[in-house]
C-alpha cells in the first residue's frame, strides 16, 4: 500500500483481547484494550512489567507464538485488519511498513555480520533495492542516526560498537524502508542517561522528519513527557486511563495514575520530608485478577460492593472527549485534594568518618591484542586518584556513566581487585591491598554490596531462609542452628517480608522481594558499609520506591555507610546526603546534594542532569546534548577527560583543557570541582532545572 493514499488512524486497536494458553488453563494477558495512532503522532504506552504492554506490541505485529491467540477484538493497521491478513502480506508489512525497536539491542544484530551489510538487507528485501542503492541508503541512514564516520561503522561489527551505537543502529535498521508506524519497546532502558537523551532526541526528529507515528512502549513516566503526544496508561491488562499528556499528567483521573506519581521522586521529593508513597500490596497475577477493578485491593478509594461488584468500563470525562478513565468513582475523588504524605522521617545524624580514599588509583593491564593474547600491553586506568571520606549514617551518591570506574572502584573497596596506589582505609585500618580471602570475617561482614540485578544473586536451589542462613555462618553469627534461624526471621521482618518466605524458593519471588532477600543477606552481618550498585533499576517505579525507603529506614536504625551508585540523577537527588561525579576514572565533581544538583557545575554535571527526564510538566530544563561517546579508559583524551565532549572548552583561553588536567578547586562550603573555568565563569552558571510554583 503506497504510504501517501491513506488519511485515517494509522493503527486502530478496538478492544483487543489477548489470551496464552498453557495445558492447564487461559491466562488473560490483555482485556478490552483500545487505542489508536493517528498519522505523524507519538502515543506512549506506560505501566509495570506484566501489565501487557509488549503484549499488545507483538499483537501488532502479529507474532504471539505458538500459545498466543488474539481471542477479541480487532487491530488494523491503515484501516486494515491485521489478523485477516496472510503470510505474505504480513510478512511485506513487517519490516517495511511496521518496524519495531527491542529493549536489547545486541538481540536485533547478527554477531557474525557486518553492520552494512544487516542494513542494507532491509531495503534489499522490502523495496528490491540494488546493492549500490541500499548501500547509499545505510550510509544515510547511519548519518541521520547521528553516528561518527559513517563509513567505518558500515564495516563494523556490532561487538565493535557500544551500546548506545548499537542502539542507533537498530533504530537506523527501522527506519531503513522508512516505515508509517515505529513500535519502540523500551529502547533506552539499558543505556546511561546521557546516550538516552541523545536517542530520545533522535527518535523525536527523525519522527519529523519522516512523518512516522510511534507506539512508545516504556514505564519512564518522564520519557514519555518528552517524547509522546498523548499517553495510555496500563494497569494488569487493562487501559486504565488515556489522554494528551497534559490531561493525564495534570489533570489525571485514575487512583494508579495518581499512585505510579506519588512513587517517582520528582523535584521537590526528600526522604526525610516528603517520602515517597510506594503502592502497597502487590501486582495481580493474570489468572488471579479481582472481580470488578482489577486495582482494587490495591487503591486508596476502594469501595465494597461498588467498585467489586462487575467489570468497569472505560468512561470519558466530562467536558474532555479525549480523555477517558476505567474508575467507577472518577467523579466522586477529589483529585486537587493534597497528597496525603508518608509520614516524616527523623534525619539520622552524620557521625564519625567510616571509610576515607586517599589518593586511590586501579590500573589494568591487558593484550592490546586481546583476542590472541601476546604482543604489547596496554594500561586501562579505571580509576585515577580517587580522594573522599564517608561517614557513618551517611549515604553518598557516586554518578556517571557506564565505564566511568564506579563499578572497579566497588570492587576495590570489596575486596575483590587489590588497589594499584592509595590507600583505603576502614575505621582507620588501611585495606585497599587487603584481597578478600585475607581480610578477617568481621572486615567482609562491613562492607557489603546490593547488586543491580536481584535474579542473578539468589541461588536458584536453595530456599531463601537458607540462602540468609549461609550468610550467617560465613560471618559467625548465632551460636548455634537455632539462634541462627531466628536471626534469619528477625532479617526477613527487618526488609518486611512475612516469614514464611523462609521456606520459598527464589523462582516464586518477585524482582522487588528478591532484592529485599538480597539487603537482608548484605545486612546479615550489621555491616558498617553498604555498596548499592544501582540496586533498583531493574525494578518497577512503585517498587523501586518501597525498595528505596526500606534502605533508608534500615540506614536510619543501624546507622550504616550507604554508597549508592546510579545514574539515575532523581533517585540520587531523593537519597543522597553527598555526591561525588565520576568520568573516565576522575572524581570531577563532589559535594553535598543541593551543592551539585545547583550551580556553579562541573560541565559534565551540567549535562547529566539536562539527561534526566522527569515527569513534571512544570519543570523546565536547560537543553544540553552530549556530542560523542565516552571515550576508553585504554586511549584517555590528554588533559581533562572532559574536553572531548564539553561544550564550556572554547570559554577556556589557549589549548589548557587538552594540555593538563585540571586541579580540584574547592569552592564555597567544601564543593569540589575538577576544571579549568574561572571563578567568574563558574558564578554566571545558569541552573539546568526550574521547578515552577506551582510544583513547589
Amino acid at each position: 500500500m503506497p504510504k501517501t493514499d491513506y488519511d485515517g488512524p494509522i493503527l486502530e486497536i478496538n478492544n483487543l483481547s489477548i489470551s496464552f494458553f498453557t495445558r492447564l488453563r487461559e491466562i488473560p494477558a490483555v482485556m478490552d484494550f483500545s487505542v489508536s495512532v493517528q498519522p505523524g503522532e507519538a502515543v506512549g504506552l506506560v505501566g509495570e512489567s506484566g501489565c501487557g504492554k509488549s503484549t499488545v506490541a507483538l499483537g501488532v505485529m502479529q507474532d504471539l507464538g505458538r500459545n498466543g491467540r488474539i481471542v477479541g477484538g480487532s487491530i488494523k493497521f491503515k484501516g486494515r485488519d491485521l489478523s485477516e491478513m496472510s503470510p505474505e502480506e504480513l510478512r511485506d508489512i513487517r519490516g517495511s511498513e511496521i518496524a519495531m525497536i527491542y529493549q536489547e539491542p545486541m538481540a536485533s544484530l547478527n554477531p557474525a555480520m557486518r553492520i552494512g551489510k544487516q542494513l542494507m538487507e532491509v531495503p534489499m528485501i522490502h523495496a528490491g533495492m540494488s546493492e549500490k542503492e541500499a548501500y547509499a541508503r545505510a550510509l544515510q541512514v547511519v548519518t541521520d542516526v547521528k553516528l561518527p564516520d559513517p563509513e567505518r561503522i558500515l564495516k563494523a561489527y556490532p561487538h565493535q560498537l557500544s551500546g548506545g551505537q548499537q542502539q542507533r543502529i537498530v533504530i537506523a535498521m527501522a527506519l531503513m524502508s522508512e516505515p508509517s508506524l515505529l513500535i519502540l519497546d523500551e529502547p533506552t532502558t539499558a543505556l546511561d542517561v546521557t546516550v538516552e537523551a541523545a536517542v530520545v532526541e533522535l527518535v523525536k526528529d527523525l519522527g519529523k522528519k519522516y512523518g512516522t507515528s510511534m507506539l512508545f512502549i516504556s514505564h519512564n513516566l518522564g520519557l514519555v513527557l518528552e517524547t509522546c503526544d498523548r499517553i495510555c496508561v496500563m494497569y494488569s491488562g487493562e487501559a486504565v486511563e488515556k489522554g494528551s499528556i497534559h490531561d493525564v499528567f495534570d489533570e489525571m483521573q485514575h487512583p494508579y495514575t495518581q499512585a505510579l506519581f506519588r512513587s517517582i521522586p520528582l523535584p521537590g521529593a526528600d526522604k526525610n520530608a516528603r517520602p515517597l508513597v510506594a503502592i502497597p500490596g502487590n501486582f495481580p497475577l493474570p489468572h488471579e485478577r479481582p472481580p470488578g477493578c482489577n486495582f482494587g485491593p490495591r487503591c486508596d478509594y476502594f469501595v465494597s460492593g461498588r467498585c467489586d461488584a462487575a467489570p468497569i468500563p472505560m468512561e470519558t470525562v466530562p467536558g474532555n472527549d479525549r480523555h477517558e478513565t476505567r474508575c467507577i468513582r472518577f467523579q466522586e475523588i477529589d483529585w486537587q485534594a493534597p497528597l496525603e504524605l508518608a509520614d516524616v522521617k527523623e534525619k539520622g545524624d552524620v557521625g564519625e568518618v567510616v571509610l576515607k580514599m586517599d589518593h586511590l588509583k586501579k590500573y589494568y593491564q591487558v593484550a592490546a591484542n586481546a583476542m590472541f593474547g601476546g604482543g604489547n600491553k596496554k594500561v586501562v586506568k579505571a580509576n585515577e586518584s580517587l580522594s573522599f571520606e564517608a561517614h557513618e549514617s551517611e549515604t553518598l551518591a557516586i554518578v556517571g556513566e557506564s565505564g566511568c570506574g564506579k563499578s572497579t572502584f566497588a570492587k576495590v573497596l570489596m575486596g575483590l581487585e587489590t588497589a594499584t596506589e592509595g590507600h583505603i582505609y576502614l575505621d582507620g585500618k588501611d585495606i585497599g591491598d587487603v584481597t578478600i580471602e585475607n581480610r578477617t570475617t568481621k572486615n567482609v561482614a562491613d562492607v557489603q554490596m546490593v547488586f543491580q540485578n536481584p535474579f542473578d544473586t539468589l541461588n536458584p536451589s536453595m530456599t531463601v531462609g537458607r540462602q540468609i542462613i549461609r550468610a550467617l555462618e560465613i560471618f559467625r553469627i548465632g551460636k548455634n542452628e537455632k539462634e541462627r534461624k531466628q536471626r534469619m526471621l528477625e532479617l526477613l521482618d527487618l526488609v518486611k517480608l512475612p516469614r514464611e518466605f523462609a521456606t520459598r524458593m527464589p523462582r516464586q519471588l518477585s524482582g522487588g522481594q528478591k532484592q529485599r532477600v538480597g539487603i537482608a543477606r548484605a545486612f546479615a552481618g550489621d555491616a558498617r558499609i553498604v555498596v548499592a550498585d544501582e540496586p533498583v533499576s531493574a525494578l518497577d517505579v512503585s517498587v523501586q520506591a518501597a525498595v528505596t525507603d526500606l534502605l533508608m529506614e534500615i540506614q536510619r536504625e543501624q546507622k550504616t555507610t550507604l554508597l549508592f551508585i546510579s545514574h539515575d540523577l532523581s533517585i540520587v537527588r531523593y537519597l543522597s546526603d553527598r555526591v561525588m561525579v565520576m568520568y573516565l576514572g576522575h572524581v570531577v565533581e563532589l559535594g553535598t546534594t543541593d551543592q551539585v544538583f545547583s550551580p556553579p557545575y562541573h560541565p559534565y554535571t551540567e549535562a547529566l542532569l539536562s539527561a534526566v527526564p522527569i515527569a513534571d510538566t512544570k519543570v523546565k530544563k536547560k537543553h544540553i546534548v552530549l556530542e560523542g561517546d565516552v571515550p576508553s579508559a585504554m586511549n584517555p583524551p590528554p588533559g581533562c577527560p572532559f574536553q572531548t565532549r564539553c561544550r564550556w572548552k572554547s570559554q577556556v583561553p589557549g589549548d589548557l583543557c587538552e594540555r593538563e588536567v585540571p586541579p580540584m578547586v574547592t569552592m564555597a562550603d567544601g564543593h569540589q570541582v575538577k576544571c579549568h573555568l574561572s571563578n567568574q565563569q563558574f558564578a554566571e552558571m545558569e541552573p539546568v532545572i526550574e521547578v515552577g510554583t506551582a510544583a513547589e
